[in-house]
C-alpha cells in the first residue's frame, strides 16, 4: 500500500510559505561567533530594559508551578481592569496578541472567506489569513504610510466576477496603530469610517504605550472593533508571550468556547501581573526610549544618504538613498555586530528598520553610519 499522508494534508497548508521570524540571542550568538554581550540586538522591537526586576524574584518563588494554570486569567484581567478601565467581561488574554490574531480568525474565516490587509505592515496578519483558508484583499497603504480609506471603501462595492453588486463582503479589516514598520498613527476619522462598514474591525495596538492614544474604550460603543495589546514591548515581557484584548461581549462569548483552556501559563499570567503593579518604572522606561528614539531620530536625519520616517513607537523606519543598498548597509553593521531589520518589498524598497536600544547602543550605531 502506497499511502501517502502528504496528500490528506490541506492545500492552502501545502503551499503556505513559512513566517520568518527573528533569531534570538543564543542562535545569533553561533552564527555571529560573538557573545551577546557583544551583539546589539536592533532587529525585534524588543525592550532594551527588559521586565521589571520584580518578575524574576516574583517567578523564582512562585509555588504552583506544577499545577495548571488558571484557564480564565482571572487575577490578571482584574488588574487589566485598572490598567485599561474596562470591565473584565470585554478582556481576553492570550499566549501574545499573536494567538489572539489566529483565534480571531478561526472564529470568524471559512476557507475561501475574504480579509482586508493594509500593507506594508506587520507581517502575521496575511501569515494567520493563510493559514485558516482567506483570501487575503491587499489595500495598499499611501505614500506617507496612511491607510486609503477610499479603496477599502470601494471593495465592499464592487463588482464580483459575475457583475452582481456587493458580493465581495470581506470579513476582517485588520490595521494597526502606531503601525509597524513604519511607525504612523491611524485617525480617528479613518477608524470611523472603517467601523461604518459590515466587518469586523481588528485595530493592533501592540505600540500603544509608546503612542499614548489607544481606541481600547471605543470597544464598548462599536459592536464590530477589536483592540490588541501586548505586554511584549512595553513591559519587555516578549519571552514570556502574554498578549490581552478586548471584545464586544457578542464576540467574546465565542472566543472562550474556541481558545485553548489553559493557554497563558503560570509564568505569563505572574509576570504580567507584577508588570502592571510596576507600571510606574516601566512607562519611565517607556518614556526613556522614546527620548532615545527622538534623539536618534536627528541623527539620522543628519547622514545625508538616509530618510528617516517620524514614529510613535520604539523603532524607526529609515530609507537609504544616495546610490547606496539597504542590503549592503545592513550586512556591515552586522559585521560589525549590530543587527537591524531589512525590508525589500514593493513598498519597502531599500529600507531599515531600526530598533530603539539602549542610549549607549545608538550612539554607537549613530557613529557607524556616519562613517559608512
Amino acid at each position: 500500500m502506497n499511502f501517502n499522508p502528504n496528500r490528506m494534508i490541506r492545500p492552502n497548508v501545502a503551499s503556505l510559505k513559512p513566517y520568518t521570524p527573528i533569531l534570538p540571542f543564543e542562535v545569533l550568538s553561533q552564527q555571529l561567533g560573538r557573545q551577546p554581550t557583544d551583539i546589539i540586538k536592533l532587529d525585534a522591537n524588543e525592550n532594551p530594559y527588559g521586565p521589571s526586576p520584580l518578575v524574576a524574584e516574583a517567578l523564582a518563588e512562585a509555588p504552583f508551578l506544577h499545577i495548571y494554570p488558571d484557564p480564565e486569567c482571572r487575577e490578571l484581567r482584574q488588574a487589566l481592569v485598572d490598567y485599561t478601565g474596562l470591565e473584565a467581561e470585554y478582556l481576553l488574554v492570550g499566549l501574545g496578541a499573536d494567538e489572539l490574531i489566529d483565534l480571531t480568525m478561526r472564529l470568524f474565516i471559512e476557507p475561501g472567506d475574504t480579509i482586508i490587509n493594509c500593507p506594508p505592515t506587520f507581517g502575521m496578519y496575511a501569515f494567520d489569513a493563510d493559514v485558516n483558508g482567506a483570501q487575503v484583499i491587499n489595500v495598499w497603504r499611501q505614500p506617507d504610510f496612511s491607510i486609503n480609506v477610499d479603496e477599502i471603501e470601494s471593495v465592499f462595492a464592487a463588482d464580483d466576477d459575475r457583475g452582481i453588486k456587493g458580493r465581495i463582503t470581506p470579513k476582517l479589516i485588520i490595521v494597526t496603530s502606531p503601525n509597524n514598520p513604519d511607525g504612523s498613527l491611524l485617525g480617528d476619522d479613518d477608524l470611523k469610517r472603517l467601523l461604518a462598514l459590515p466587518a469586523v474591525v481588528m485595530l493592533d495596538e501592540a505600540y500603544v504605550e509608546f503612542s499614548g492614544e489607544s481606541r481600547m474604550q471605543w470597544v464598548k460603543q462599536h459592536h464590530n472593533l477589536i483592540v490588541l495589546r501586548t505586554f511584549s514591548k512595553w513591559a519587555g515581557l516578549a519571552g514570556l508571550r502574554v498578549g490581552y484584548g478586548a471584545f464586544p461581549p457578542d464576540i467574546i462569548k465565542h472566543l472562550w468556547k474556541i481558545k485553548q483552556p489553559y493557554n497563558v501559563p503560570v509564568t505569563g499570567q505572574l509576570a504580567a501581573r507584577i508588570s502592571l503593579d510596576d507600571r510606574g518604572r516601566l512607562l519611565g522606561n517607556v518614556a526613556k526610549i522614546v527620548e532615545t528614539r527622538e534623539n536618534f531620530y536627528t541623527t539620522l536625519a543628519q547622514i545625508d544618504w538616509l530618510k528617516p520616517y517620524p514614529s510613535h513607537t520604539n523603532f524607526i523606519l529609515v530609507k537609504v538613498e544616495g546610490g547606496r543598498r539597504a542590503v549592503d548597509i545592513r550586512q556591515k553593521l552586522a559585521g560589525r555586530g549590530i543587527l537591524v531589520r531589512y525590508y525589500d518589498s514593493p513598498a519597502l524598497a531599500d529600507h531599515l528598520r531600526i530598533s530603539v536600544g539602549l542610549p549607549g547602543q545608538m550612539a554607537r550605531l549613530g557613529s557607524v553610519l556616519q562613517q559608512l
